[in-house]
């Protein structure tokens, strides 16, 4: 049943992606944590967001911000070199949970932060931030949003972008845990990446014609209030999963 539900979450956290800008992302690293290795974990999330969010991009591409993108990447490249010097992989437990906080960041308010991905040093703070969290939890959209709060953009400038970023975030997570991914693992974790690529896209693309319907409250709220019930559900089962162990 492993395979089935892995593949199932796929479609159905791209369709969410694509509708909110992340969350879907969220739900897909804590199923992969429950269901695999966390390396292995950390390899299929990133090669299945990279490209649903590389689809994203395509889909919005003329609504990316391509000067925050900029930024962003002059960031992530600063992380990257960074994250050559270290090794380490989370146990279940303590991702579970980490995965729990990370959505608390969509709650930073906005005006005290004044914190603005188009601007030069928020933006490259944002790419070594966001990848470097990406790298620990597996995930980081809720902290890139915290960037893209006082933007003025709208919905799918914001979408769009963050789509782009996060290509980037990914595609370093998966450099940094392939070997282990595949020395633990075995030909089927490829075979399991091969058949969820299509799902992503597939996901992808309906989700993007929900976001385009969507209107600028709705999408604000639900966001916030999606993401923050998932990090609860991760916080709660990390703090269960690291009682039980003890």
């Amino acid at each position: 049943m492993t395979v089935p539900v892995i593949l199932i979450t796929v479609f159905l956290t791209a369709v969410l992606s694509a509708m909110l800008g992340m969350a879907g992302g969220l739900i897909l690293m804590g199923v992969l944590a429950l269901l695999l290795p966390v390396p292995a974990a950390m390899v299929t999330h990133g090669a299945v967001q990279s490209v649903s969010n590389g689809w994203r991009a395509v889909i919005l591409r003329r609504f990316i911000l391509w000067r925050a993108l900029g930024l962003y990447l002059t960031g992530s490249a600063g992380a990257a070199l960074a994250l050559l010097a270290v090794q380490f992989t989370l146990e279940r437990a303590w991702l579970l949970m980490a995965l729990g906080c990370v959505p608390l960041l969509v709650w930073l308010p906005a005006g005290r932060w004044s914190l603005d991905a188009a601007r030069p040093v928020h933006g490259v703070a944002a790419g070594f931030l966001v990848t470097g969290l990406n790298v620990i939890a597996g995930v980081s959209g809720p902290l890139l949003d915290v960037f893209y709060q006082n933007t003025g953009a709208d919905r799918r400038a914001i979408v769009a972008t963050k789509a782009a970023c996060q290509v980037a975030a990914h595609g370093v997570k998966i450099a940094y845990f392939a070997a282990p991914a595949l020395t633990q693992s075995d030909s089927g974790l490829l075979w399991l990446i091969a058949l969820a690529l299509p799902l992503s896209i597939a996901g992808t693309t309906l989700g993007a014609r929900v976001l385009a319907r969507m209107s600028e409250a709705v999408f604000r709220r639900w966001t916030k209030i999606v993401v923050t019930c998932i990090g609860l559900v991760y916080a709660v089962t990390g703090v269960m999963e690291l009682a039980g162990g003890g």
